[in-house]
């Protein structure tokens, strides 16, 4: 037989797991959307002949992201490892993009 405590934590263990799993999709879907609007800087910067790395504003992005992760209580090291990730993603398709337009 659970005891009763067991049976209240599983019920919120469950609830817990729910919110994250629900918290996952949100980032899900806000990637696939921020890698939306990245191709489209892509695409520009292969037109207009721009490389597709830009150092400046990776080293601002990574800037910022690690101040609001710091001020939401999340590890600065760990965002900028998160956007490190992205950024390195994202100039991995503005390759690809590039090497597509001059085709």
């Amino acid at each position: 037989m659970t005891h009763p405590d067991q049976t209240l934590a599983l019920f919120q263990l469950n609830q817990l797991r729910s919110s994250i799993d629900n918290m996952d999709s949100i980032l899900i879907h806000t990637l696939a959307e921020r890698f939306k609007l990245t191709q489209e800087v892509g695409k520009l910067k292969a037109l207009h002949d721009m490389p597709p790395a830009d150092k400046s504003r990776e080293s601002e992005q990574i800037d910022r992201l690690k101040r609001l992760a710091n001020e939401s209580g999340l590890d600065p090291a760990f965002a900028e490892k998160i956007i490190a990730f992205i950024v390195a993603e994202v100039i991995r398709h503005h390759e690809q993009i590039r090497g597509r337009e001059a085709e």
